[in-house]
């Protein structure tokens, strides 16, 4: 079995790959996101520019949505990878989305990382306290 720190380190690499395969030609703001769900696969996402800049879709909803298309619904850990120091956290759109496909937010991690190796550690509620839930909805 792997130790989280190597866990983390194939994460890392992979957001760092999917950064690479950014479409930010207006912004020039690459992110990379690599997630893992609660059986142990791997997504990848980058972020994906748009003239019309509302249809832009940031790194962490590519990754969620490719997991979500393949049947995965619950998030254990999400590493994004940006250019900003201190490494960037996701925007409030991500977080909610983040929000929608965990079991408890209070222990999703969100791993932030940038290109210089500068990495931060929240779980989500530190990022999104109070979010809105499902069972908000009756």
């Amino acid at each position: 079995m792997s130790s989280p720190a190597s866990s983390d380190d194939k994460l890392i690499a992979l957001a760092k790959e999917a950064r690479e395969k950014a479409y930010a030609p207006y912004s020039n703001y690459n992110v990379g996101c690599a997630l893992t769900t609660e059986d142990g696969s791997v997504f990848t996402g980058a972020n994906v520019e748009n003239a019309s800049y509302g249809l832009c879709i940031c790194a962490e909803r590519t990754a969620i949505a490719t997991a979500v298309s393949q049947g995965h619904r619950k998030l254990q850990t999400v590493v994004v990878v940006t250019q900003s120091s201190p490494p960037a956290a996701p925007c409030g759109m991500c977080r909610q989305t983040l929000n929608e496909f965990c079991s408890e937010p209070s222990k999703l991690r969100i791993l932030l990382v940038n290109v210089d190796g500068e990495e931060r550690e929240f779980a989500l509620d530190d990022l999104l306290p109070h979010g809105f839930r499902g069972e908000h909805i009756t």
